[in-house]
């Protein structure tokens, strides 16, 4: 499937919800992807991109970088505190935050670089105890801990367990979100995306069906 066609599907599901198109942002996720595959996407003029891992992004995107202004990367998968640090030279945003030491190691970052990328918190809206993320009963005072640490929180990010109906898991999130005042919702992937778009994301995490499968 073309960007073209992702991006097509994104602008009606927009006008179905009506939401003003634009409204959704695409992170195309390029993980374990080759750099030629990358490449092709860069050269068809998209910029936003996410990334699992701290050490394939670094060593994929700084040379990226020398060849295209304005690329918008985004981790959207777990972030050990260790590598904290080096994210925020690489990445514009972060869509993992699931713990409070990681909040308060990026807060304290955050004070000596004197920026921080934008931050999701991500739910555990299916409270599976293999995954990461805040259970939906700890979130609230979770937020309010990241707001006391003046992170730049901007929204919520979920991965729906595979065997459940996404659509309650979209819809937990949104209300989690909206009654903590968050605009931003980091949820949907290339089975879902419309469907995430029609309870608010604001950002769809599109692999597979850009860059066809992943090589490892």
């Amino acid at each position: 499937m073309s960007l073209d066609t992702i991006r097509a599907r994104i602008a009606e599901a927009e006008r179905d919800a009506g939401r003003p198109e634009g409204s959704v942002r695409l992170v195309a996720v390029s993980k374990k992807q080759p750099n030629e595959r990358v490449a092709v996407v860069l050269e068809e003029g998209h910029r936003c991109f996410g990334e699992n891992r701290v050490q394939e992004a670094a060593g994929k995107w700084p040379e990226f970088r020398e060849r295209f202004d304005g690329i918008d990367l985004h981790l959207v998968g777990p972030l050990q505190t260790n590598k904290a640090r080096q994210v925020f030279g690489l990445f514009q945003a972060i869509h993992s935050v699931d713990r409070p030491k990681l909040a308060k190691t990026l807060a304290r970052l955050a004070q000596e670089e004197g920026h921080c990328p934008e931050l999701f918190i991500q739910v555990n809206t299916g409270e599976e105890e293999q995954k990461a993320g805040i259970l939906p009963g700890d979130a609230d005072a979770f937020i309010e801990e990241c707001r006391a640490l003046d992170l730049p929180v901007q929204g919520l990010m979920c991965i729906p367990p595979v065997e459940e109906e996404a659509s309650l898991h979209f819809a937990l999130l949104a209300k989690i979100a909206e009654r903590n005042g968050l605009s931003g919702l980091s949820m949907g992937m290339s089975g879902d995306f419309e469907k995430a778009i029609s309870f608010g994301a604001t950002h769809v995490r599109v692999g597979s069906a850009i860059f066809g499968e992943r090589t490892g």
